[in-house]
């Protein structure tokens, strides 16, 4: 036997061997090793087109044997590093990430990292975890994480060290209750003190912000005159002020009694000329007023003949506001209104002011409350409508689906597939994969309309709808994305928004802030909707915790009209409901049940978490062919009933009287304005007539009426393409071509950790594209995408590694990508 050495295709001198024979104890054969020595020059000294290389051929009577080619590289490790961690600051049980990219070199470096120069062992510390692409990643912070960090990175050749990275973890304090007030001094005060001790500022924290000690008057401002005591006032100064109080109170009963007898006399008029049913004798006042309706059981059409009296075998007394034309910013501070009529009754209203300006018309309301929400198109962009094609965007109430059905369901394999519920914007995405082979699951997606809804703690709200997901006792093995949409305008300055799941009993616990760095689920909010990654089913929802006045709820704005049991009379409803498909959606079942029309196309209101209430006004009503009752012309709605609104749609009804049969076209304006904030105008015009009224089906998208969809065409990325991304950008590359550029260049630039734990993070970056352009497909934007990564090139990187990399690319587009 004999064994000779080649290296870089020639044959290397036998006298540069060093062979060794030894004997084989357990088979008894004669066993022989060789070795050549390679040094550092001959690795130098060497061009060719690829690393210096050696193989060994074995020869003998029975033939030869050639081993695979051993390259031989010269180790280096260069002394920057291309990421260094950076220090920060988190609260206690935060989550601290700690990225870290050890400098270039051959072989590639192994990462350690350090805290106040001792070694971090990631084994004995489960809430650690250094896996993710050398990233240091502490779940939950303790205060005992505080310190310095440092990345070590070291090969065969050398050890270099990041620079260290300082890590606080703070808890926040505050100011104690205040003390009691202390006793009235001399100088006619009293103080009261608090001290910064919850807990007091520690380790250079700051001291707590505001005063820690205030003083006031303590007698209502009665310490008058250099504050000397009361007894110490001279007579004379007492005797002035009691006449003024005299003449003050004198004045006041005199208005008082003029008063009384203004309203005692139209009382008395409109009683004996009119026998109406609802008297309000301080319509004279103006402003908001507080009026009593006196019902009747039986609805009767009869009750426009003022000479006929009704069978009053029913009375309530019901409150609400009214308000003048033109209401200048005027608050309401009652909840109840005229919106939400009593069920199933009818009401007629007639204020002795009426009467006295010798109006006697009788409008009727027909009202019924009614529970829901309401709805849009998913991209929630509305494009002007001319007049010729105006009807073409009225909605076919008959043609909506009842509110049971906001439910899909569908059984899904190994190739994955699309769960939608039509017209609601929530949706599923279950990726290739996620299911094991062999196996089907029935998944169900539903909207709860039903059961106890959230209750938001203190400032939160509901953004969106409460959605269930399951069969919940089964586990993916990849990533689902789940779509909710939401009605907030999306700023992190002016809102905290908050993923919650519902657990046993009913009791909901909050899964993360979407601002958040966690492992655990990833939540991306667009503007008008928040997609979110899981690995469990359940029941989800999203809540907003506003940062400021200037946090914005979007509205939709929608006005629905229809004629009355009375021919004569009209009614207009107009909705104030969150900016989301599926709370208009259930505004236009509602509708449909009451042979609602839309009238208008629905416009976006931003309203404004500043406090100040809403209005809603009918203008512009044509004089002498309708009439509407004086004082409800407009509608205001408190603050905390528009800003809370969750269970039931919100809506003001108004009723419009025809004087003539012969009309029959309604022109009017309907304006919305919350006090101080945004304004819209809806222009109604519109025949009442049910024959004129087109039955156009509304709006939708295309895979509206295919909410399941399974397997590869459920997908916008063919399958091909995707396992060629995947492939390409899992591999870390040292020139940044890998995941986490692709994740940037998709506006996906935080909590990036939680794509370094999966299996694959390309995968799950492309599955939430994938949820985030589930109806435009914008497959064109990705491809440029793809094509920029690959024209992205270091310095040093030769032309035709970077020509490869670009045909690649171009190739995957025109393959349809």
């Amino acid at each position: 036997m004999q064994i000779f050495f080649k290296c870089n295709g020639e044959w290397v001198h036998q006298n540069e061997h060093v062979s060794e024979e030894s004997m084989d104890e357990s088979t008894g054969l004669k066993v022989r090793e060789a070795y050549i020595n390679v040094t550092r020059q001959q690795v130098e000294d060497f061009h060719g087109p690829e690393d210096y290389w050696c193989q060994c051929v074995a020869w003998s009577h029975l033939g030869t044997s050639k081993s695979r080619k051993a390259s031989v590289r010269i180790a280096y490790l260069r002394k920057n590093f291309e990421q260094d961690p950076q220090g920060r600051e988190v609260p206690i049980e935060g989550m601290i990430v700690l990225h870290c990219r050890p400098p270039e070199g051959v072989p590639a470096a192994e990462v350690e990292w350090l805290k106040n120069e001792e070694p971090v062992d990631a084994e004995q510390d489960e809430n650690i975890d250094t896996r993710a692409d050398h990233n240091l990643i502490i779940r939950q912070a303790r205060l005992s994480d505080s310190g310095n960090y440092t990345c070590m990175a070291a090969n065969i050749v050398a050890k270099r060290r990041s620079l260290s990275a300082t890590v606080v973890v703070y808890v926040d304090g505050g100011w104690e209750v205040w003390s009691e007030w202390s006793v009235c001094s001399p100088e006619c005060e009293h103080m009261r003190i608090r001290e910064c001790s919850a807990p007091p500022p520690r380790n250079g924290g700051k001291f707590c912000e505001g005063p820690s000690q205030e003083s006031e008057n303590c007698t209502e401002g009665l310490c008058i005159q250099d504050k000397k005591p009361l007894h110490e006032i001279k007579p004379q100064n007492i005797e002035n002020a009691t006449d003024i109080a005299l003449y003050s109170g004198l004045g006041a009963a005199v208005i008082a009694v003029a008063v009384i007898v203004v309203g005692v006399t139209l009382y008395r008029r409109s009683q004996s000329e009119y026998g109406v049913d609802v008297i309000d004798s301080s319509a004279l006042t103006g402003g908001f007023q507080t009026f009593n309706f006196k019902t009747v059981r039986q609805g009767n059409s009869l009750l426009l003949n003022s000479s006929m009296q009704p069978d009053l075998t029913v009375s309530r007394t019901y409150s609400g506001p009214i308000c003048l034309q033109d209401p200048i910013d005027k608050e309401l501070m009652t909840e109840s209104s005229l919106f939400n009529p009593l069920t199933d009754i009818k009401v007629k209203v007639q204020s002795s002011f009426m009467v006295s300006l010798g109006v006697t018309e009788r409008s009727e309301y027909h009202g019924k409350t009614h529970s829901g929400t309401f709805p849009h198109d998913s991209n929630r962009t509305f494009h002007p409508i001319h007049a010729k094609n105006k009807a073409a965007y009225i909605q076919n109430l008959s043609s909506l689906s009842k509110r049971s059905e906001m439910r899909a369901t569908g059984i899904f394999g190994h190739l994955g597939g699309r769960l939608g519920i039509p017209n609601t914007g929530v949706s599923l995405l279950i990726p290739h994969g996620a299911i094991p082979e062999e196996a089907s699951w029935e998944i169900y997606l539903a909207i709860n309309q039903d059961e106890a809804s959230l209750q938001p703690e203190g400032s939160e709200v509901l953004l969106g709808p409460q959605v269930t997901c399951g069969p919940p006792d089964v586990t993916v093995s990849t990533p689902f994305a789940l779509t909710i949409p939401h009605c907030a305008e999306a700023n992190s300055e002016h809102w905290n928004v908050h993923l919650k799941k519902k657990k046993f009993q009913g009791k909901w616990e909050e899964v993360m802030s979407v601002e958040e760095e966690t492992t655990s689920c990833y939540c991306l909010l667009d503007p008008y909707a928040c997609h979110i990654l899981l690995d469990s089913f359940g029941t989800y929802a999203l809540t907003g915790e506003p940062l400021s006045d200037c946090s914005v709820k979007e509205l939709k704005v929608a006005v629905f009209g229809c004629l009355s049991c009375n021919s004569l009379d009209y009614s207009l409803r107009v909705y104030c409901i969150d900016n989301t498909p599926c709370a208009f959606q259930e505004v236009i079942s509602d509708e449909r049940h009451q042979g609602g029309q839309l009238l208008e196309e629905p416009k976006l209101l931003h309203f404004k978490g500043n406090t100040f209430s809403l209005q809603i006004s009918v203008l512009d009503i044509p004089p002498f062919l309708w009439r509407i009752k004086p004082f409800t012309a407009c509608q205001e709605v408190p603050f905390s009933r528009v800003w809370r609104n969750n269970q039931q749609p919100l809506h003001c009804a108004f009723s419009l009287e025809r004087y003539t049969p012969a009309t029959t076209q309604l022109s009017c304006k309907i304006c919305v304005r919350q006090v101080k904030g945004h304004e819209q105008i809806l222009q109604i015009q519109t025949s009442i007539l049910e024959n004129e009224k087109e039955t156009i089906t509304f709006f939708a998208h295309d895979d509206s009426n295919f909410p399941a969809q399974m397997g590869p065409q459920a997908f916008k990325i063919p399958y091909s393409i995707r396992q060629r991304i995947c492939a390409t950008f899992d591999t870390p590359s040292a020139k940044g071509k890998d995941w986490q550029m692709l994740a940037q260049k998709n506006s996906i630039n935080r909590n990036l950790s939680y794509f370094a734990t999966q299996r694959s993070p390309s995968a799950v970056i492309l599955d939430l594209w994938e949820a985030r352009h589930q109806h435009d497909g914008d497959l064109d934007s990705l491809a440029c995408a793809l094509e920029e990564i690959g024209r992205t090139q270091p310095k040093n990187s030769n032309l035709t590694e970077t020509q490869i990399e670009e045909s690649n690319f171009s190739y995957s587009r025109q393959n349809g990508l």
